[in-house]
């Protein structure tokens, strides 16, 4: 750690230099009597980690680059922290390990801290806070290669499709990876906008983003949502088409967090402000358009996505074949740090509450301030920040426009989840 820290101690004297003055005769004591009060090893005590063993949990998808990078460059360790990253099966595994104990820090669906800190859809009401957002877009659903030229980017197109199975007796099936989260709601959110109800006019199953295209190559669903690489492996494997990206669905979206559960951050408040420093450097690095052909290489293993580099470089790189024809260089492609990504909004919270409304989820209007104040941690992103000197974008609290013209307005949160024609909605309105 001696080139670690620089400014801390007696420039060019490290570990080895010090046991050879010690040995020659020069004390511990007199040596470090000119070093600042508190310093152990290239950081002042009062700054090191209160933890310095961090499991991190990861799910098989582009996504968790940050975290896999930070640990591959040894940016962790650069602020203290020994990682090790554990790659598991499914978001009820991760959520599980998270609450246990198990794991201190993960990879996670925006929606599944707000679920467990409220207790809903199944979770232990155990509270969890996001002080960091890993990434924006980068996911896309995928439909059957038998609807090619038929459905892309207009749900509506999927209505006729789904009465006529409904009508059959075979309603629709689509996946997503789990009821909460992201994709849950892109899903949803997609299926209302062409007029069907999520909830009683097609089917609905949770299955692991790994599983997605074997699950689909055997004819269990008719299409899903997910994180690349999957959806590109669907098209290289000719099951299926990208209909729509989730950025064309919201350009910019919130997606992955970094997640800890709320009675580690508040016992161990350093540890958690490290492993954001680390994830920064990690982000700046993967914005740099040139590093994703090396982002795609370590990713790849079979320890973190298991799936060749070439299926994930593409998008990656802003690089769109939809597997039917359409192809697109598109400017909001998957990111880690540019555009303020980073910031956790007190807004995103909001909106996924909003949807927790609106599909019945929470019966009466939830306290959308209030949750989105305990679980958005914007006070532990900002003391990180501001001890490493970057200046962040900050709050923003401006309305968001969908791709079918409904605006979401933070400030009106009820008034927005009882305005959609499709809907759950239970419990009283305000």
């Amino acid at each position: 750690m001696e080139a670690r820290h620089k400014g801390r101690g007696r420039p060019g004297i490290g570990r080895r230099s010090f046991l050879k003055i010690a040995g020659g005769g020069l004390g511990a004591s007199a040596l470090l009597s000119g070093l600042p009060r508190g310093w152990v090893g290239g950081v002042h005590a009062s700054q090191a980690p209160e933890v310095r063993e961090v499991k991190f949990g990861i799910i098989a998808l582009t996504d968790c680059s940050p975290l896999v990078i930070a640990h591959e460059r040894k940016l962790f360790e650069k602020y203290g922290i020994r990682s090790t990253v554990v790659k598991l099966a499914s978001w009820a595994s991760i959520r599980d390990n998270l609450t246990s104990g198990e794991i201190q820090a993960t990879h996670m669906l925006l929606g599944m801290p707000l679920a467990s800190s409220m207790g809903l859809l199944g979770s232990p009401r155990k509270p969890m806070v996001i002080p960091w957002l890993l990434n924006r877009n980068g996911q896309a659903i995928t439909l059957k290669s038998a609807w090619k030229g038929k459905v892309q980017g207009d749900p509506k197109a999927l209505k006729p499709l789904a009465d006529e199975a409904r009508k059959a007796g075979t309603p629709l099936t689509f996946a997503m990876t789990f009821p909460p989260g992201t994709h849950a709601m892109w899903t949803r959110y997609f299926l209302g906008s062409g007029g069907i109800h999520p909830d009683r006019e097609v089917g609905l199953v949770t299955i692991p983003p790994a599983q997605m295209v074997a699950n689909m190559k055997v004819g269990k669903m008719d299409g899903f949502c997910v994180g690349e690489p999957w959806n590109a492996r669907a098209i290289q494997d000719g099951i299926g088409f990208t209909a729509i990206t989730t950025q064309g669905i919201w350009k910019d979206h919130p997606e992955k967090v970094c997640a800890f559960l709320e009675e580690f951050a508040e016992k161990n408040p350093r540890t958690v402000k490290a492993i954001l420093k680390a994830l920064h450097e990690a982000s700046v690095w993967l914005d740099v358009i040139e590093n994703r052909v090396e982002q795609a290489a370590i990713i790849s293993r079979p320890s973190y996505v298991n799936c060749p580099p070439e299926t994930i470089l593409g998008r990656l790189q802003g690089r769109y074949d939809f597997g039917d024809g359409r192809k697109l260089d598109d400017p909001h492609y998957l990111i880690f740090h540019r555009r303020n990504c980073n910031y956790p909004q007190r807004k995103y919270a909001v909106w996924w509450l909003t949807q927790f409304r609106r599909w019945g989820m929470v019966e009466g209007p939830p306290d959308y301030e209030g949750v989105a104040k305990k679980v958005m941690r914007t006070d532990l992103y900002e003391e990180a920040m501001k001890e490493i000197g970057f200046a962040h974008g900050g709050p923003n609290g401006e309305p968001e426009t969908f791709f079918d013209g409904m605006r979401f307005d933070p400030k009106q949160p009820e008034e927005y989840a009882a305005s959609f024609a499709i809907h759950g909605l239970k419990g009283p309105q305000r």
